[in-house]
């Protein structure tokens, strides 16, 4: 039986550092995840990845790729609260319903250079960092980049630091999130 019980931190209840990042998520997004409330816990987590995020969101990548890393990536990790979260997210801001599926399930996608984002950040999370170079590779010759290589680590750290948090304090999921529940094969 575990000892830690992580609380869900507001702006009254957190280290006084946490407080400007939960207020500025509050901005953001309407309303505080419960995410950023456990993380507040640690106000260098909460900031660390806030500014990943932030980094993140004006990296090279296309707008439908960065979702595509952020699914897979929490998909790989066995999260269901990233994965419903994110799985919400790139609905609304246009990914299709099909594609988000796809995602979800581990499935290949239609879309040539989407499927090399997926197939490349896969790849990446499940050798821990250690792509083959013919993936590297091939996800180059998919028309990306070198520095979107590495635009692909910023979102996997990023996804690394709330895939972990959430595993360790079992994060309850926003209701925001709830029609995108997903459950981990494992």
């Amino acid at each position: 039986m575990s000892t830690a019980h992580f609380p869900l931190h507001d702006e009254t209840t957190a280290p006084e550092a946490a407080r400007p990042h939960l207020e500025s998520a509050r901005r953001r997004m309407g309303f505080i995840t419960t995410l950023n409330a456990v993380m507040a816990t640690s106000p260098e987590l909460l900031a660390g990845y806030n500014a990943l995020a932030e980094q993140f969101m004006k990296s090279s990548l296309p707008a439908r790729a960065k979702h595509v890393v952020l699914i897979t990536a929490s998909v790989e990790n066995g999260c269901a609260y990233c994965v419903a979260a994110h799985s919400t997210l790139a609905l609304r801001s246009g990914l299709e319903a099909d594609e988000v599926t796809a995602l979800r399930n581990a499935n290949p996608l239609r879309d040539r250079a989407l499927e090399a984002v997926r197939r490349f950040t896969r790849v990446m999370v499940a050798e821990r960092g250690w792509a083959p170079q013919e993936e590297v590779d091939a996800f180059i010759a998919a028309g990306f980049t070198e520095r979107q290589v590495l635009d692909v680590v910023l979102g996997i750290g990023m996804k690394t630091l709330s895939n972990y948090t959430n595993h360790i304090a079992h994060t309850p999921l926003d209701p925001a999130w709830q029609q995108q529940e997903w459950t981990p094969d494992r």
